[in-house]
């Protein structure tokens, strides 16, 4: 008997469920190895959620679901994919480091929870605009394989943003 496919939203919020695991390991772990490799499995998770919803999904919703939600949506990848490239450029030890992987996670629940509310939600918009979840869910899943054995192969990539002009920043001293 072959296994049914998931269709999008279930793929999306088994990666969820997945994230929140791994933070909360992350939130009881003491050793600096353990947390290091704790922070590169969210990295690397939330690498590939977010290239498949962004490819894949955010588009198939675009014009079916509210504007103001599809936009926000991206935005808040693009600020996870900031703090992201700055846990994956540091190490337990390091000053802020750990606080970037809390505000990170909070960042995340905030996304979840407006991806997954009942009824309003982006995955309840999903659910009752005319879009494919089935077929999604299985382009979805074979992207996912791919990207997962590329990064195995050669590594987690530098995050791309989409939504953030360039800005300029001068880094100040750090905060003692």
């Amino acid at each position: 008997m072959t296994k049914k496919a998931q269709d999008a939203i279930a793929l999306l919020k088994a990666d969820h469920r997945t994230v929140e695991e791994l933070f909360e390991k992350f939130e009881s772990a003491k050793a600096p190895t353990k947390q290091a490799t704790l922070a590169k499995q969210i990295c690397t998770e939330l690498i590939i959620h977010t290239i498949i919803e962004e490819e894949i999904f955010y588009p198939a919703l675009k014009g079916k679901i509210e504007d103001e939600m599809y936009d926000e949506a991206h935005v808040e990848h693009d600020g996870a994919k900031l703090l992201i490239s700055q846990i994956m450029a540091g190490q337990p030890g390091e000053d802020f480091w750990d606080a970037k992987v809390t505000v990170l996670s909070e960042e995340i629940k905030h996304h979840v929870h407006e991806e997954e509310m009942p009824k309003e939600g982006m995955f309840a918009q999903a659910r009752a605009a005319d879009v494919d979840l089935d077929a999604l869910g299985a382009q979805m899943a074979e992207r996912k394989a791919e990207l997962q054995a590329q990064f195995e192969a050669d590594g987690l990539p530098t995050p791309t943003t989409r939504t953030l002009g360039p800005v300029e920043v001068e880094l100040g001293a750090p905060v003692a």
